[in-house]
């Protein structure tokens, strides 16, 4: 592409690269367990009880986050109704908001459109954050606010009156209440941690101490009305989530999802891609053109310190380090501009054959799954004929989008970005009956849904089934049979005794309740269709059964008075 046709890569082009890839198919695909259906409840739960303040999962305290992105979500679902779309729909935006704001901060930090328009363009294309993006979590709503306190602060570098340093350093603070009200402290200490050594690097530690309490004031003022009106709402909440959901996350041996400290690497990885090829050069320039380029210098401090510190964390979630890429998306996008205006295509043609090679490699793997597997238990069963088709013309779509810009790395450069296109656009229809049928549990509810409805009690011996339940029935009532899970701390609170039966007790407890009227209980068993009779060998006679894939529902029908 010529330097005229890439100055026309516009705003225009990439909303409507983000309208297709990511609202287009947010309601194409059922909500999946535990993650999407927690946060659906909660939101749920709240709307329906009017309580803002402190969240509720069936009816449980559930204190591991606060409340900034369910507020978010509950909008959505109040604007839109109880749909998946409403749950999707904050961590959309909010990821097509993080875009705009690095488009702006490249216009700023460049002057130059075409730099602006990559730079959006591959972060949106980047695959973990379009995974996360179009996934009903709090993580990219987390991140929207992060990117928004970096790019506050590189006014405040730039101005050149008090006042205008101490409106950014307002701004900043604001940015990282909202962080703080979505996922807590760590929404304060990232920007700190990418802000810090770059101010140090500048020789600028000293205008950062002086300035910095602006920010710490506007941070306690967006934040501190909620936190107060939890704290007498609920006085237990800030000891669990300041000790238990951050302290030991982070630092404890019993942490939460405990990985080596080189876990992220092979995440950032794969989530780089299709744009893996341009990375390494974008960083290389960033360093070798660090003198001349502060901004470059910028962006490398905010990818490279919080990726260490999430590094060091012993809890780790891929999810963690999407703040990440928003910096990696700044570097790449301007290296690519650089590089095509100085003729060197080298990258290009190397990312080419990444995006290239990683699209056989999914179809080698498809076909050995074909191959190898056969029956009711394999990934593509039976009934996935077109499931498996659609995957393969996905695949194949990965790496022939991904090959264009090895013959045309100029005028093509852009096509890397549709790599992930068509598995965008696909993904409800190409996934294998074998998986929804673990973690989309809400289609087996929906045909049972009369008598699941009827029943006085619904029960589930998995808290994401349970979540499920509570989201398709609208009901905040389910109870939990032999399990506990992430419910364990509500659980300890009074007077919710009779939201956890214990196996132990289920017959005892069983017999008294069908006196008063029907019991319902939804299992999780890996194929239950093939070892039912050897689950329910412990379950007492008297009910009736529907046997999915994965999924096994009792119903106890109330017993006739007499």
């Amino acid at each position: 592409m010529s330097r005229a046709g890439v100055a026309r890569l516009g705003s225009g082009a990439v909303a409507l690269f983000f309208a297709v890839l990511y609202l287009l198919p947010l309601n194409f695909r059922g909500l999946w367990i535990p993650d999407e259906t927690r946060y659906a409840e909660i939101s749920r739960e709240m709307l329906a009880s009017g309580n803002w303040i402190d969240p509720h999962l069936l009816g449980l305290r559930y204190f591991e986050k606060p409340v900034g992105g369910y507020w978010i979500n509950n909008i959505a679902q109040w604007l839109t109704g109880h749909h998946a779309i409403a749950v999707r729909l904050g961590p959309a935006v909010a990821t097509g908001i993080g875009a705009a704001l690095i488009f702006w901060l490249a216009l700023r930090l460049w002057g130059d459109r075409a730099k602006a328009g990559a730079v959006a363009l591959v972060y949106l294309s980047m695959l973990l954050v379009y995974g996360v993006g179009t996934y009903g979590v709090l993580d990219a709503m987390f991140t929207v606010w992060l990117t928004a306190a970096m790019v506050c602060f590189w006014p405040a570098i730039e101005a050149t009156t008090t006042r205008g340093r101490m409106t950014a350093y307002a701004l900043m603070g604001a940015c990282c209440g909202g962080a703080f009200l979505t996922k807590g402290f760590i929404g304060l200490a990232v920007p700190v941690i990418a802000i810090l050594p770059y101010m140090v690097y500048r020789r600028r530690f000293v205008e950062l101490l002086c300035f910095g309490p602006i920010a710490i004031v506007a941070a306690a003022v967006v934040s501190l009305p909620w936190a107060l009106a939890v704290q007498w709402q609920e006085p237990d909440y800030w000891r669990y989530f300041f000790w238990v959901q951050n302290i030991q996350r982070f630092a404890e041996s019993d942490a939460q999802h405990p990985q080596p400290i080189w876990y992220f690497l092979p995440v950032f990885l794969l989530g780089c891609l299709p744009w893996l090829g341009v990375v390494p050069a974008a960083l290389g320039r960033a360093w070798t053109e660090r003198a001349s380029q502060p901004g470059l210098v910028y962006a490398l401090c905010w990818f490279l310190f919080p990726l260490i510190f999430f590094s060091l964390s012993k809890g780790k979630l891929v999810t963690y380090i999407l703040p990440c890429f928003a910096p990696v998306a700044l570097l790449v996008g301007t290296s690519l501009i650089d590089g095509l205006r100085a003729q060197r295509t080298r990258s290009i043609r190397i990312n080419a054959l990444i995006n290239a090679i990683f699209g056989l490699l999914l179809v080698i793997a498809l076909i050995w799954l074909a191959v190898t597997q056969h029956g009711p238990e394999a990934v593509y069963g039976p009934g996935d004929t077109l499931a498996w088709w659609l995957s393969l013309l996905c695949f194949a779509g990965w790496g022939l989008f991904g090959l264009v810009p090895w013959f045309l790395p100029r005028r093509a450069w852009m096509a890397s970005a549709l790599s992930p296109a068509l598995l965008a656009l696909l993904l409800a229809w190409a996934t294998p009956h074998s998986v929804t049928a673990s973690k989309q549990p809400d289609m087996f509810i929906a045909r049972n849904a009369a008598v699941l409805s009827s029943a006085r009690i619904v029960m589930a011996d998995d808290v994401g089934l349970a979540t499920s339940l509570g989201w398709s029935l609208k009901r905040s009532d389910i109870r939990m049979y032999d399990a506990t899970g992430e419910l364990s701390y509500g659980l300890r609170y009074s007077g919710v005794h009779d939201k956890h039966i214990a196996g132990k007790d289920f017959s005892s407890w069983l017999e008294q309740q069908r006196k008063q009227g029907s019991v319902a209980l939804l299992l999780k068993e890996k194929h239950a269709h093939r070892r039912v009779d050897r689950v329910l060998q412990s379950f007492p006679p008297g009910y009736r059964r529907v046997v999915g894939r994965d999924l096994i529902l009792l119903v106890y029908p109330q017993e006739p008075a007499g």
